[in-house]
């Protein structure tokens, strides 16, 4: 079967196009942003990408089912093609819960932050004890060489995103997957765009609990309320909670400040993670794997061994440069949570290494919920850790970037143009400081030119 996939180089759908091709069907796609990680992964596969909605690539390819994604809506000029000659289409996550997930112990991971780097770790863990998932992440995680794979055992483990299915499907895709066992890492207002507060997500956290059998199990931290009100709507299976506190059925505890090393618990049963992970976030995210590899049967000690040797995912809070004494990250942080959590985690590293340098903090306010100004009350405690800011200015925010810059202990400045970023960096970045670039796009290839700046500077 030939298919033809609208927004192939999203990360659900890229990765949804290395399943299909592995499953040995002819894969084509279309998209208007073709950018690395993705357009690279997708082009080592073998599949063959169109810039653009032209309907003509769709002719071109004459394939046997159309994959929407959601960021195809009305008057998308393909979409429109499609259904003016009546071919036959799905959603994303319909057609994988039908052709990948049908019949498998699926290992969910939702939450509003930290799902590919946690469905990684996941991925990783049961990799490391010889059981050869399947798995679908939303990014390239390091420990593997693509973002998705078949996997020959019966375990399949996928991000389990929020997000709206398709154009013609409202329902957060999480609820085609039918997980056995689900991480709810957590839950914060986010995708202002599709929903209207925090009810409305609360509300498909809850339809996503009912989907979870009585033999099943969600993993569930002890301190977020959000979550505890989708659980005093209704709860059909186990809950084990993870948490600092030792009572917790998980805990974890920091062995190093900058979260490093530390030490998680079931019980009095304990093990160490040495790793390459920094921040309190990550390791949440640590025991929430654990936990939900334990219960498909892979021991602590094995889990805890497997998250010592994770390498991470590609553009979270990834190196991707040194130059001149100066370190360049790479981040997808795009809410107040997980910009905060990323630089106090930078922050805390830079202190236990004795680093004399300063932390600047480039950033792109490109999410929907970012520029429709939802998070004006909360972004500028999150940029405290920071030094210095340097925010990508957009004509389409809401937000009062004043007030922001007003409000936060760290220098801001605003810029509109990403060559007055590089500039200002190239000019006033000195050794030992460190450049971590948060933004969710490709940020006009920001990344790579900063570092040929600083290299040529």
């Amino acid at each position: 079967m030939h298919i033809h996939i609208l927004g192939i180089c999203g990360t659900f759908m890229g990765s949804l196009a290395v399943l299909a091709k592995q499953l040995g069907h002819q894969v084509s796609g279309s998209d208007q942003n073709v950018y690395p990680p993705m357009s690279t992964q997708l082009q080592a596969q073998g599949i063959s990408l169109c810039s653009g909605y032209d309907p003509a690539h769709i002719k071109a390819n004459a394939p046997d089912m159309i994959v929407i994604g959601n960021t195809c809506s009305r008057g998308n000029p393909a979409v429109e093609y499609v259904l003016d000659q009546g071919l036959p289409f799905t959603s994303g996550p319909a057609w994988l819960a039908e052709h990948v997930l049908q019949g498998r112990w699926v290992i969910g991971v939702a939450g509003t932050h930290g799902k590919t780097t946690t469905t990684s770790m996941v991925s990783w863990i049961l990799e490391y004890a010889g059981m050869e998932p399947g798995y679908l992440i939303g990014g390239v995680p390091k420990n593997f060489d693509v973002s998705a794979r078949l996997g020959t055992s019966a375990f399949f483990v996928i991000e389990a995103d929020e997000y709206d299915s398709a154009f013609f499907d409202k329902r957060s895709k999480f609820i085609h997957y039918q997980s056995r066992t689900l991480i709810m890492g957590n839950l914060e207002f986010d995708h202002a765009d599709i929903f209207r507060n925090i009810d409305d997500i609360q509300q498909q956290f809850h339809h996503l609990a009912k989907t979870i059998p009585s033999t099943g199990l969600i993993i569930a931290p002890s301190n977020d309320p959000n979550l505890d009100q989708v659980f005093a709507k209704g709860l059909w299976c186990e809950l084990q909670r993870t948490g600092l506190d030792a009572n917790s059925a998980w805990s974890v505890s920091p062995l190093l400040a900058d979260g490093s090393c530390l030490r998680i618990q079931q019980g009095a049963e304990q093990g160490t993670v040495n790793w390459q992970m920094l921040g309190e976030h990550n390791m949440f995210n640590a025991v929430a794997a654990v936990a939900a590899a334990a219960h498909v049967g892979v021991p602590l000690a094995v889990s805890c061994e497997a998250l010592s040797n994770f390498k991470g995912v590609k553009r979270r809070l990834e190196l991707i440069g040194e130059v001149k004494g100066i370190r360049i990250f790479d981040d997808f942080a795009h809410h107040p949570t997980a910009i905060k959590t990323t630089l106090d985690g930078l922050r805390a590293n830079m202190t236990a290494n004795g680093g004399s340098g300063r932390l600047l903090a480039v950033i792109e306010a490109r999410s929907n919920t970012m520029k429709m100004g939802y998070h004006q009350s909360t972004l500028a405690q999150s940029l405290d850790a920071a030094d210095v800011v340097l925010w990508h200015m957009s004509a389409a925010t809401k937000l009062d970037l004043a007030a922001i810059a007003d409000n936060t202990d760290a220098q801001f400045f605003t810029m509109k143009e990403t060559a007055d970023i590089i500039a200002w960096v190239t000019t006033n970045a000195k050794l030992g400081d460190q450049v971590v670039i948060m933004s969710n796009g490709g940020f006009e290839g920001l990344h790579q030119r900063m570092l040929t700046a600083l290299s040529s500077g």
